[in-house]
């Protein structure tokens, strides 16, 4: 019985051991990350050479679509705009944008519960013409416009392949229609933004000395590179892209940029090959080449829901993943309830540990960091 007792001890121990160190690992990973790659821009490509740089001409190609549907007095041009939202949406996408618009996208409740303007801008392409030969998506996508006055959509097939494409048209259109706004977030239409915090925050960046240029914040990726693979759909081929590693650059996601990066990134696509299909690694390439790197954001989640706990939410900006639960979600993250959930020693120390529990646990990667469990 008590070898019995010593055996179960013994791995009790061993289980233990190995959730601590993995806990460790996970904390201190982005700190490596950050030290392996601190060197990146010195030794990384340079986008300015004959391989990437295309002449005026060629590049207004990539952008050279038609608008369908579109609303150039959304920013008139003697109101001050603090944040042009652009939401990236499929067609067929009825009911997220549906939830969206009664949630974190709700122009009137941040105007009055906020006290700021934002605009929100659904952008869109057309539907495959093979999957809707009778065009009644695009019926039904004018008749909701129709309603809600905020689609922009351009003549080329929405498809995962013309994302940069897609890209092109938010800062096209943000030079040409808004650009007095402060910010520019770029947002998938499966995510959850956090508004009160997201507009605390730029709030607080605007008061920096400089004024809150030079911003790019989000989910931060570094080390990756081309897929070679030919099956998968990442794959970058070597007369694409020659280069075994790409820039620094946020998830495509959810990212913010002041409105001096985004008009600079604007200038840059002006000159650049927008082939490449990927628009969040195209967007750091722009980015390298006008010397602007982005800043990593604690509370830009990864590709997996946010822990739902009111102890998450006081610090959360993004999370990603949802469709059917935004209403819910909304709800109890706004909630009066959760600035006071870790209020005095007891909260203090529940939230701790409920947030090391939620955010460290080795399999529940990709929300929030581990490492940010006891910095809220």
């Amino acid at each position: 019985m008590y070898r019995n007792f010593r055996i179960q001890h013994l791995h009790f121990m061993q289980v233990l051991s190995t959730c601590l160190l993995l806990s460790g690992v996970m904390v201190y990973w982005d700190t490596l990350n950050n030290a392996v790659t601190a060197s990146y821009f010195f030794f990384g490509p340079s986008f300015r050479n004959d391989s990437f740089v295309v002449s005026p001409e060629e590049a207004r190609k990539f952008s050279d679509h038609r608008y369908l549907i579109n609303h150039v007095d959304k920013c008139l041009k003697s109101e001050d705009v603090f944040l042009l939202l652009f939401v990236k949406s499929s067609p067929k996408n009825f009911q997220r944008r549906e939830g969206i618009r009664a949630t974190w996208g709700n122009e009137s409740y941040i105007k009055r519960e906020l006290g700021v303007s934002v605009k929100v801008l659904f952008v869109l392409g057309v539907q495959d013409p093979g999957h809707d030969p009778k065009m009644l998506v695009q019926q039904q996508l004018k008749q909701e416009d129709q309603r809600h006055h905020d689609l922009i959509q351009q003549d080329f097939v929405d498809s995962f392949y013309n994302l940069t494409v897609k890209l092109l048209l938010q800062f096209n259109w943000m030079h040409d229609h808004c650009s007095q706004a402060r910010f520019v977030i770029s947002s998938d239409d499966d995510m959850f933004i956090h508004m009160p915090n997201l507009v605390r925050y730029l709030q607080e960046a605007g008061q920096q000395a400089d004024g809150a240029r030079e911003l790019w914040v989000g989910r931060v990726f570094r080390n990756s590179g081309p897929v070679r693979w030919k099956t998968n759909k990442y794959y970058v081929s070597p007369e694409m892209y020659p280069w075994s590693s790409y820039p620094p650059y946020t998830g495509g996601a959810a990212y913010v940029l002041s409105r001096d990066v985004a008009l600079r990134i604007r200038e840059a696509t002006l000159t650049l090959n927008a082939t490449l299909h990927i628009d969040d690694v195209f967007m750091g390439i722009c980015a390298s080449v006008i010397g602007v790197t982005p800043k990593a954001h604690n509370f830009f989640s990864g590709e997996r829901k946010t822990p739902y706990h009111p102890c998450v939410y006081k610090r959360m900006i993004t999370s990603h993943g949802h469709e059917g639960d935004l209403r819910e979600l909304w709800e109890s993250a706004t909630s009066p309830e959760v600035q006071t959930v870790d209020s005095g020693s007891l909260g203090l120390l529940y939230c701790s540990m409920t947030r090391t529990r939620l955010l460290c646990n080795p399999f529940n990667l990709n929300t929030y960091s581990c490492k940010i469990a006891n910095i809220f």
